[in-house]
């Protein structure tokens, strides 16, 4: 597979804060994202979820599906019980043409939260890593055994969220466990993207390309705001218009033959970066950092 640029509806409609672009239907989301320039979309609260449906839709648009996120609760459920959970969506994107599935263990997260600060996010148990990395490796090996690949997501507010949580997931975890790099949230969490990128570069199978108002960052940090407040002060943004070093990121990438999509997810308020001005910037950063790297 190609290098292929991708964006995430959350530019239009955001999933943890449903009334940031609550009014924008997915066609202008799929209409404005083409007229952007990108071949394809991860899935939004607004898309519908039958593969029977959903895909004539993006089909009239000439678009892809890139992939889903997925919640998963593998420190409190067994492996048989997330199988069957996933059951509905892992379908769905075998049958849209993904190839990656993008999941995240949401036990005890905060992300959603409104009013608790994100400092205050969940610790992994440490001494739980063992175990979880031999059943999430044995998710992952079945997920693939049925077309599709995970990509993990680390995430604010969540029990893998710096670079310590991430190396520790990719120590105990088989490489049927692959990485999900986002630049925007390593930087939030304090972790240098580059550095994890160069350590885990053979496990990447995903990428979201969210850059990071190093200014914004260091004001919501100091005020202890939550991650959905500190959304809406315009942590983030797209790639190439914030503080993330994306030719050294896309060198490791280039280095290692990185196979897949690029997507950008820079949530932010609709109201205040205008959805279709931002995606057409980020299509254009993108495409030209891609580029300058060799990427595409």
């Amino acid at each position: 597979m190609a290098i292929q640029l991708g964006i995430n509806p959350l530019t239009w409609t955001n999933d943890d804060m449903p009334a940031l672009g609550a009014e924008t239907p997915l066609e202008t989301c799929l209409t404005e994202g083409k007229q952007a320039g990108f071949a394809g979309f991860e899935l939004g609260n607004k898309f519908p979820r039958q593969a029977s449906v959903l895909g004539p839709i993006l089909d009239a648009h000439g678009l892809k599906l890139v992939s889903g996120w997925y919640s998963l609760e593998l420190l409190t459920r067994s492996v048989e019980e997330e199988i069957e959970a996933v059951q509905d969506h892992l379908v769905l994107l075998r049958e849209l043409g993904s190839t990656a599935m993008v999941v995240c263990e949401v036990t005890n997260c905060i992300h959603g939260a409104k009013d608790t600060p994100v400092h205050l996010r969940p610790q992994f148990p440490a001494e739980q890593w063992e175990e979880y990395g031999k059943k999430l490796t044995e998710f992952a090996k079945y997920t693939q055994s049925q077309g599709v690949k995970i990509a993990y997501h680390h995430h604010m507010g969540t029990v893998i969220e710096t670079a310590e949580d991430v190396d520790n997931l990719m120590k105990h975890t088989g490489p049927e466990v692959g990485l999900l790099l986002d630049t925007g949230h390593l930087t939030f969490a304090g972790a240098d993207p580059v550095e994890v990128a160069r350590r885990w570069a053979d496990r990447i199978n995903h990428v979201h390309c969210k850059d990071v108002r190093k200014d914004v960052l260091a004001d919501v940090k100091n005020r202890k705001l939550s991650f959905l407040n500190s959304v809406l002060e315009g942590v983030y943004t797209v790639p190439g218009d914030g503080c993330v070093d994306y030719p050294a990121v896309f060198k490791v990438l280039k280095d290692v033959n990185y196979s897949g999509w690029l997507v950008v997810e820079a949530e932010q308020d609709p109201a205040i970066a205008h959805p279709l001005t931002y995606a057409t910037l980020g299509y254009n950063n993108l495409e030209k950092l891609a580029k300058d790297a060799g990427l595409i």
